[in-house]
């Protein structure tokens, strides 16, 4: 039976479940150090949602590396992105001549990878790599380019390990989708 959680009246069900993604978090941090042999990449966790994975991911590297963080706005409230990127908090590190790893919680339209693309490729990194736990493959921009994915979701509005519903539900250890609320066909006489 799957697990059901409320949040402002609506409800989510569990969609990927806590060991699924301890699994791929290992998985993901073997590849990244596999691929990051040799340097001290700058990891840059996208606040606030990404918190969660971020934390995970660096505690499984098995190399060495910096980490900073920026914070950007698309959705303020809304289950739905407003298309609209505000940069919230700039970064403090070193770009130029630097292994960049951007950490996304979740990759939906692309709109925020553009735009952190757009930000970061002026200051010369050495690479600029782009690892995201949750991808909307339906829903993500062509062109959008993502180095290291966890799961490919379809395009349901989804909360828990970081991600939020009006800033509640961050703490979930799975990760929940909107189910959908049935439709009436007809009334009753």
């Amino acid at each position: 039976m799957a697990k059901v959680v409320s949040v402002n009246g609506d409800r989510f069900v569990e969609l990927i479940t806590e060991r699924r993604i301890k699994a791929k978090v290992k998985q993901l941090a073997r590849r990244i150090s596999r691929d990051c042999r040799g340097t001290v990449p700058v990891f840059i966790g996208i606040l606030n949602g990404s918190v969660i994975f971020f934390s995970d991911l660096i505690r499984e590297l098995t190399i060495d590396c910096e980490i900073d963080f920026l914070k950007l706005s698309s959705y303020g409230d809304a289950k739905i992105s407003t298309g609209n990127v505000r940069l919230l908090k700039e970064l403090n590190c070193q770009v130029e001549g630097r292994d960049i790893i951007v950490v996304e919680d979740i990759v939906d339209t692309g709109l925020s990878i553009d735009y952190i693309r757009h930000l970061i490729e002026p200051q010369n990194p050495r690479s600029l790599r782009v690892v995201t736990l949750l991808y909307k493959k339906d829903a993500v921009r062509p062109g959008t380019k993502v180095d290291y994915t966890g799961f490919s979701i379809p395009s349901d509005f989804v909360i828990g390990y970081g991600l939020d519903y009006t800033q509640r539900k961050r703490n979930l250890k799975s990760v929940y989708r909107l189910q959908a609320k049935p439709v009436r066909t007809g009334t009753r006489m």
